[in-house]
């Protein structure tokens, strides 16, 4: 297992954007998909987004389709999720975590979760 990272929360107002991003090892991340996640209060952890380790396939939930966006940079050892037109119902602590696939990622992740960061989207 590895540690990652996670940063970019905050608070935003509704309608609001921001970019959270989560660093890796370098020599265990870029041959790995990446996934992030979320966990708002009261509810199970889910999954959010995940992208492969190549970059070329992306994974979206329905309920964030079309407003976040995961990418990568393996050279910096990074992925970060753009999140835009931020709703109240995103309001959660987010998560990174590896994967050995898109596919396999919502059942297994292969590391520890971290402390994650807070997303908090007022109305």
């Amino acid at each position: 297992q590895v540690q990652l990272v996670e940063s970019g929360g905050g608070l935003v107002q509704a309608g609001g954007s921001l970019r959270l991003s989560c660093a890796g090892p370098g020599r265990t991340f870029s041959s790995y998909a990446m996934g992030w996640f979320r966990q708002a209060p009261g509810k199970e952890r889910e999954i959010v987004a995940a992208i492969s380790w190549s970059g070329g396939s992306t994974y979206y939930a329905d309920s964030v389709k079309g407003r976040f966006t995961i990418s990568r940079e393996n050279v910096k050892n990074t992925v970060y999720l753009q999140m835009n037109s931020l709703k109240p119902e995103d309001t959660a602590v987010y998560y990174c975590n590896r994967g050995e696939s898109i596919a396999t990622m919502t059942r297994e992740t292969l590391d520890a979760w971290g402390q994650g960061t807070l997303v908090t989207v007022s109305s």
